[in-house]
């Protein structure tokens, strides 16, 4: 950091005070003596005092700090806004606007309107505008940029204030102290170094000394804020690359709880795909153990089902050989092991018994369902030749009773 000796000091005129009539007691500890009806400043304690005023700036700056710059003088307008560029800090070179710290809200809204007429200009948008309309926010832009346009980047409360004439910026100086901020000030014979924090004793009136003293501060404060934007980079660049790490692995913790979700989901399927193939398998074993059992239970039926078409099938082949202009044989009641055969007829011509309708039903409505069921063993049974009667099932012996029994009546009447 630059510093400024005692021959430095002296070369700019620091040393010079106001006329002893103009002076302020206060400022008696800081005055070595007087000369030709002026007041000469200690150098030695100004030294002293600019070193620690340099020190703190330096420190507040390289720990992030704000410095705002002020001073309206006319000597001073030019190396503060020099210096604050260069520091890349607020400052006020122009007018102090009342409540510029105390009223900052009113104030950032002002600095909002600044900068939303500025990216209207730089975008074309105010030659859009009627002649009228545009003139008018060209004059308002024209004086926010000569009252806020050293705050404009000021986004919040200046961390210290650095005051080049405590008698000029009496306002400014009003506002920081009443919100505790700091306060580095180049104070002459004629101002009151209360509420200053930081004293600079030395000539505020001389072009030299104004930059030398402002050169000093804004030295300390270029240098403070440049190691401190580094650092800041460099924990930006940290930070940017924590995330970046912190972001793949979350994307990799992604995946892999995807791929173990769906390694889950494939294992289940499986598991389902082999206990549905499980279930199958048994199933077709069931099916497959049931299938002589069935096999076995069927076979009794159809070899009764075939015995009953057989007959039936003999029935009709005996009735062929009848003449055409014989009576049909009386009907034989339906036995429970079958269709019963229909008795001969008798001899020496005997009238037949007529039989009961209702006998004869049954044997009907029989024969049909297993003419039916089985229609190519019926078809074959007619086609084969007529056994003789004695092949044919015997009948009951209540039906052959019951025959001869009717032939009898007959031949009696």
């Amino acid at each position: 950091m630059p510093e400024a000796g005692l021959k430095e000091l002296l070369e700019a005129g620091v040393h010079f005070g106001h006329q002893t009539r103009r002076w302020n007691p206060n400022m008696r500890r800081y005055i070595f003596g007087e000369l030709d009806g002026i007041h000469i400043i200690d150098l030695v304690q100004t030294e002293a005092l600019l070193e620690n005023a340099r020190r703190f700036a330096g420190e507040l700056a390289s720990g992030g700090g704000t410095v705002l710059f002020v001073g309206t003088k006319k000597q001073a307008r030019g190396p503060v806004e020099e210096w604050a560029d260069r520091c890349k800090m607020p400052y006020v070179n122009q007018r102090w606007l009342g409540g510029l710290l105390t009223n900052f809200n009113t104030m950032s809204a002002r600095i909002a309107r600044l900068h939303e007429l500025t990216n209207w200009r730089d975008e074309g948008k105010l030659e859009l505008l009627p002649t009228k309309e545009r003139m008018g926010m060209l004059a308002e832009l024209a004086k926010l940029e000569f009252n806020l346009g050293g705050v404009r980047d000021m986004d919040r409360l200046p961390d210290a204030v650095f005051v080049t004439d405590l008698k000029t910026e009496e306002i400014a100086v009003r506002e920081a102290a009443r919100l505790r901020i700091p306060i580095i000030g180049l104070v002459d014979t004629n101002c009151d170094p209360k509420p200053i924090d930081y004293v600079i004793p030395g000539n505020d009136d001389a072009i030299r000394s104004c930059q030398l003293v402002i050169g000093t501060i804004g030295g300390a404060v270029e240098e403070g804020s440049g190691a401190w934007r580094v650092q800041e980079e460099k924990r930006i660049a940290v930070e940017m690359e924590r995330r970046k790490k912190e972001e793949e692995e979350r994307k990799k913790r992604e995946e892999e709880e995807k791929e173990r979700v769906a390694a889950e989901e494939a294992k289940k399927k499986a598991a389902a795909e082999a206990e549905a193939a499980k279930q199958a398998q048994a199933a077709q074993q069931q099916a497959q153990q049931a299938a002589p059992a069935q096999a076995q239970q069927s076979a009794p039926a159809q070899g009764q089902q075939a015995q009953g078409s057989s007959a039936q099938g003999s029935g009709g082949s005996a009735a062929g050989p009848v003449g055409a202009g014989d009576p049909p044989p009386p009907p034989v009641a339906k036995a429970s092991s079958g269709a019963v055969p229909p008795t001969p007829p008798p001899a020496d011509g005997a009238p037949k018994a007529p039989a009961p309708a209702k006998a004869a039903e049954p044997e009907v409505k029989a024969a049909a369902p297993v003419a039916a069921e089985k229609p190519a063993e019926a078809a074959a049974a007619e086609k084969a030749p007529a056994a003789p009667a004695e092949e044919k099932a015997p009948a009951e012996p209540a039906a052959e009773e019951k025959a001869s029994g009717d032939v009898k009546e007959g031949e009696g009447k």
